[in-house]
């Protein structure tokens, strides 16, 4: 019986979808729940699974076509193996005398259905984007190391392994520059250019960037923080942190914690813009920036002002973790009140964010460096971070602005504030 393959419900709010991806070929035999093809949307990739174990009998939309939702991708022929039909082709193309056609297939169908094994015995799940990568130079996961978490495989242990397969295949004989040279031609390298569209989570990140740019009126102010306090405090209890709660203390949760404590005091702050009204949310949806192979993403952590420290840095982690993975869903994304971006991971030591709007305020922290501070009338060196609150001047004036940062830098650098709530 042939089942049709459809585009899935999309999230709400996601009118269409990009195939970016087919696992299986026609012709191939798939397993009941694997993964056939991945549909990008503006914020996340859909998996689609194979409903049945069969065989895939028929493609019928190609890589790069915009599809909707309960459109037909392609036709699958339920049943553990190739149809009788094609057995019955196979059996007729035999010699009865020698048997050289019968041998001939053997092979064909032995390399298939290792193929097949292979795709299902995959090790580390490996995210869409790393996937097509393996695909499109054809390599199976087990021949590539991971230096991600748990294990998993990033695009760039993908291009460092290319790279050094292309530096095996290099011989001791004559090199190109050698042989251009004899033949009198200039040698140097080839200047080339290589066109790529962007993704469909690209061009929404485009799109909102200027959207924020035409839209708000974004101011940005700064300040800095002495971190002693809080490296001292995590530094103390870290190893009994991860011990009784099973995930790590980090630092994001005390700006988490620093930043609701100062939204409290300023609402504007975690207020947005609609239309000609100001609406205030008197709950803390916080979105903390995340990096991924497909580029950046917010996560959303709701009520993040009623979760301990444990449970916003074990949710923190685990919607993280999706991001990278390509697996979070759109109602992760979205409806958030204030977002917290971190450039200091990467080294930078001062930036300006641009807004996630419809949010009124983003905060930036960035990379903790000791520098030389006057302390009690001395010189002394102390860990400081620079931090930047870009806000929208339409409705939240530099007096807010600059007390909300004035108050996360009281919080953080006197932590015993959150406790007396001072």
């Amino acid at each position: 019986m042939s089942i049709e393959i459809k585009v899935p419900q999309l999230p709400e709010s996601v009118s269409d979808a990009t195939l970016v991806a087919w696992h299986k070929k026609a012709g191939e035999n798939v397993a009941r729940d694997e993964n056939l093809v991945d549909l990008e949307t503006d914020k996340v990739v859909l998996e689609v699974p194979a409903p049945s174990s069969g065989v895939l009998k028929e493609i019928r939309v190609e890589q790069g076509t915009t599809v909707n939702e309960g459109d037909v991708l392609a036709l699958l022929e339920e049943g553990e193996s190739a149809p009788e039909a094609e057995v019955a082709g196979a059996a007729e193309g035999t010699d009865d005398s020698t048997g050289q056609a019968g041998q001939e297939n053997k092979p064909a169908a032995s390399a298939q259905k290792e193929s097949a094994q292979k795709e299902r015995s995959r090790p580390v799940k490996t995210s869409p984007a790393v996937r097509r990568l393996l695909d499109e130079y054809d390599l199976d996961e087990t021949m590539v190391a991971g230096s991600g978490r748990d294990g998993r495989i990033t695009k760039a242990d993908v291009l460092n392994f290319l790279k050094s397969e292309e530096g095996d295949n290099i011989t001791s004989g004559d090199t190109a520059e050698d042989t251009e040279a004899e033949a009198g031609e200039p040698v140097g390298p080839e200047r080339t250019d290589q066109r790529v569209p962007m993704t469909r989570l690209r061009a929404r990140i485009a799109e909102r960037l200027v959207d924020a740019q035409q839209t708000a009126a974004m101011l940005t102010t700064f300040n800095e923080v002495d971190m002693t306090e809080v490296m001292a405090l995590r530094s103390r209890y870290k190893d009994a942190f991860e011990k009784r709660h099973g995930v790590r203390l980090g630092y994001m949760s005390f700006f988490a914690k620093a930043s609701i404590e100062a939204l409290k005091r300023f609402p504007l702050v975690n207020a947005s813009i609609e239309d000609t009204d100001i609406v205030y949310h008197n709950y803390f949806d916080i979105g903390i920036a995340v990096s991924t192979d497909r580029g950046l993403m917010v996560p959303v952590l709701r009520d993040a002002d009623q979760m301990s420290y444990a449970e916003f840095e074990r949710e923190l982690a685990a919607l993280a973790g999706k991001a990278q993975d390509g697996t979070i869903g759109m109602d992760e994304l979205t409806g958030g009140t204030f977002t917290i971006t971190n450039g200091g991971i990467f080294g930078s030591m001062m930036s300006t964010p641009i807004l996630n709007q419809p949010q009124s305020a983003i905060l930036g922290m960035h990379a903790i460096q000791q520098r030389p501070m006057v302390v009690d009338g001395e010189v002394v060196a102390r860990p400081m971070m620079y931090l930047a609150l870009t806000y929208d001047h339409r409705i939240i004036d530099g007096k807010e602005a600059v007390q909300f940062l004035v108050a996360i830098k009281q919080v953080l650098e006197d932590p015993g504030r959150l406790l007396l709530q001072v």
